[in-house]
């Protein structure tokens, strides 16, 4: 490995790397969607038999049950190790604690001619959550979904996760068992999300989708979505660093690293003032990589979406990552908080050389549930508020109706609809 390219902002090879950058993971749409939309239409006729066919198909395993057996959750209780264990309640506490303050109740007002208006917050009843499985495991992504959804009191949640060749991390297991969750499906794909949208005999049908997973994952969620809720179209994951000369090359390559090495397709960049600075951190890069066991995926990530690009001053890059709106925005500068102000696009800010992506990911609290792809420009991290519905509540007296019978009915007129003026008509006739 050479390092990542060093490319100056504004110039044609800058802009020939975002335009590559927001087409990764796109492969071929077209054929994923009409895979996808054959694997729905086969889970809808043939419910439970379709699973399992393309569970053998997909993850080489013949399944007899979807559900998982509380004989392996309690096997794998017992091949945990301890210490890990612990780690995972102390993120939980972390999650839980965090997302308690995201909770929203219902309100209401009275106006002076005393009509009632007012928002109901109600949870929703069921939700499944998609847990990936295949490169890697992830019982940090069973804390991130499943806790917020309790958080906002919904009262059933299940997990799908894959298990290829019949393997399952033992901790995603775990995790799920901590908290509670009862109901836990040993399959993936596509085929998993259209069993939670649609319904089978083993899976009921939810209210909402949650978690990330690959293209066909994605794609298929994209197709449900209008049938059920989803969170949002999870793409490659990428991280953004603004960096100046005070910050430690070391500490940048790490954080680096840490997101390549997700994917073949995640992207790592930094946007730096200081070419010698991005020097630095390229030799960082070359002797970190080394030690790396997923080195060779960190490796392609890299040459493929790795970039140091070079600014004019802090206040460009700014500006550069508004453009780029990416998952993961780090600023490791001299005085960080001064740039914060400025930044209006990101899925979750890290401040400070103390902050790295990683206590994120695991256990500072927030959601590590982000937009991806740009999307950070109109999505928010997942939150308790993505488990609940707000319906608008109004109640008017006769005294409120007549202050504003008038005003309603001139608008019905005006747009034609005369059964509206007539509902509204035939009250004021009656009280007269």
């Amino acid at each position: 490995m050479t390092g990542v390219r060093i490319l100056g902002a504004g110039t044609k090879k800058f802009e020939d790397f975002l335009n590559s950058f927001e087409r990764r993971g796109m492969g071929s749409a077209g054929d994923v969607e009409s895979r996808v939309n054959v694997i729905i239409d086969d889970v809808i006729r043939h419910g439970d038999s379709a699973v399992r066919s393309y569970t053998e198909q997909f993850d080489n395993i013949r399944l007899r049950s979807l559900k998982i057996p509380g004989t392996a959750i309690k096997k794998a209780w017992q091949s945990v190790e301890k210490k890990a264990v612990l780690a995972i309640e102390k993120s939980a506490e972390r999650i839980t604690a965090f997302h308690a303050r995201q909770k929203e109740e219902s309100w209401s007002f009275q106006d002076s001619k005393g009509a009632l208006m007012g928002q109901l917050i109600r949870p929703l009843e069921r939700v499944g959550v998609y847990v990936p499985g295949g490169k890697a495991s992830y019982p940090s992504s069973v804390l991130m979904n499943v806790i917020p959804a309790q958080t906002a009191g919904v009262k059933e949640i299940l997990i799908c996760v894959p298990m290829p060749g019949g393997q399952i991390n033992p901790y995603v297991l775990v995790a799920a068992d901590m908290l509670g969750v009862k109901k836990i499906f040993g399959i993936g794909g596509a085929q998993a999300v259209a069993a939670m949208a649609y319904g089978t005999r083993t899976l009921p049908k939810v209210d909402k989708i949650v978690g990330p997973g690959n293209i066909y994952v994605a794609t298929a969620k994209r197709m449900v979505f209008g049938v059920v809720d989803i969170d949002m179209i999870a793409g490659p994951s990428e991280i953004l660093i603004i960096a100046d000369d005070t910050a430690d090359p070391g500490f940048v390559a790490a954080d680096m690293l840490a997101q390549a090495e997700h994917d073949e397709i995640a992207s790592a960049m930094l946007l730096t003032p200081s070419r010698a600075f991005a020097k630095q951190v390229n030799q960082e890069l070359i002797r970190h990589i080394k030690k790396l066991r997923r080195k060779a995926i960190a490796s392609k990530s890299l040459e493929s979406y790795g970039v140091a690009i070079i600014t004019s001053d802090l206040e460009e890059a700014v500006r550069i990552a508004n453009r780029i709106a990416p998952e993961h925005l780090e600023v490791i500068t001299e005085k960080p908080e001064k740039l914060l102000s400025g930044i209006k696009n990101a899925g979750a800010v890290f401040l400070g050389p103390w902050t790295p992506e990683a206590l994120g990911d695991y256990a500072a609290g927030p959601n590590h549930t982000l937009p991806t792809g740009g999307s950070a420009r109109f999505f928010s991290p997942l939150g308790v508020y993505d488990f609940i519905k707000r319906s608008s509540l109004i109640s008017f007296t006769k005294e409120a109706f007549d202050s504003l019978s008038g005003t309603v009915e001139s608008i019905a007129r005006l747009e034609g609809l005369d059964g509206h003026a007539k509902s509204i008509r035939i009250r004021s006739e009656r009280t007269k």
